[in-house]
């Protein structure tokens, strides 16, 4: 399996429902001693080992990870989450990220700068990361269209994502310069891109990128699925996002859903499970039996 596995807490000590709620969690998170965190951190690899997991594709907004990773007991791509939507501190923020980036780098470890979603990143920042991309980096992550909220804040420029915005006096370009979530793709000028999620996105919305479906999450977030006749299957990869919005790290769980909620048959769920997300993280090693790989 290679996993894409969305880590946006330290350890599984906190669970909660929605974007909106994210500002709350990452506020908790903080309450744990850096043993609890990294005992979390060993206790999560050692489920993806056990679920059969190889590689990982993993969101990061933190260094916690670092200690564990170099162990070498996975392969890891690790994104760094960029996000901000005030542009006054965009700056700070992208200098932070470059930062934390250089950090996994220099611990030997694949590292590259991503926008968290098309609502949190203005274009300016978009820029910025676009312009960080380097001859190391491979691959681009983004959240995308993982709400009904956040099609209407494009499409219609109003609800619930518009007002949480403004509340933060968010820069408009974030909406006023995108008619639509996957705008925000022509900013990262023809990168190599995996799109998280998906769990809103239309048949007109697909363009030729990888995509990363996490049911289990999509379910507990928005008691929705995607629809999953409108994919690639060559170009779809399964997730579990993280322990914020699921109880385990098992793809074998992420298939089931899958295989109850679509078409596919067996050997497409084994693709989109293994060698898809082989492809996309480019562990050319990984994902197939072939002679030369080492598959795991």
């Amino acid at each position: 399996h290679c996993h894409l596995e969305l880590s946006h807490l330290k350890g599984n000590a906190e669970k909660g429902k929605g974007f909106l709620e994210f500002s709350n969690i990452i506020r908790k998170r903080d309450n744990y001693t850096e043993n609890a965190v990294q005992q979390a951190i060993q206790q999560a690899e050692q489920e993806m080992i056990a679920n059969g997991i190889v590689a990982v594709g993993d969101i990061c907004n933190t260094g916690d990870t670092l200690l564990q990773k170099q162990k070498d007991n996975l392969k890891y791509y690790n994104f760094i989450e960029t996000f901000g939507v005030d542009v006054k501190k965009e700056n700070v923020l992208f200098n932070q990220a470059i930062e934390l980036r250089n950090k996994f780098r220099c611990a030997g470890l694949k590292a590259s700068i991503v926008p968290h979603a098309p609502y949190s990143v203005p274009p300016a920042l978009t820029r910025k990361i676009n312009s960080a991309f380097d001859g190391s980096d491979e691959l681009i992550t983004i959240h995308m269209q993982e709400t009904k909220e956040e099609n209407q804040l494009f499409e219609n420029q109003r609800g619930p994502f518009l007002n949480w915005l403004n509340s933060m006096n968010a820069t408009s370009s974030i909406w006023v310069n995108r008619s639509k979530s996957t705008d925000i793709l022509q900013e990262l000028e023809g990168k190599k891109v995996l799109l998280v999620h998906n769990t809103f996105t239309k048949k007109e919305d697909i363009t030729d990128n990888y995509y990363c479906t996490c049911p289990r999450a999509n379910l507990y977030i928005e008691n929705e699925l995607p629809d999953y006749s409108i994919f690639d299957a060559n170009k779809l990869c399964v997730g579990s996002d993280s322990l914020a919005s699921n109880d385990s790290l098992s793809i074998l769980d992420e298939l089931l859903i899958i295989q109850n909620n679509s078409n596919f048959d067996f050997n497409t769920l084994i693709k989109i499970a293994s060698k898809n997300g082989a492809k996309a993280l480019g562990f050319e090693k990984l994902g197939t039996f072939e002679e030369g790989k080492i598959p795991g």
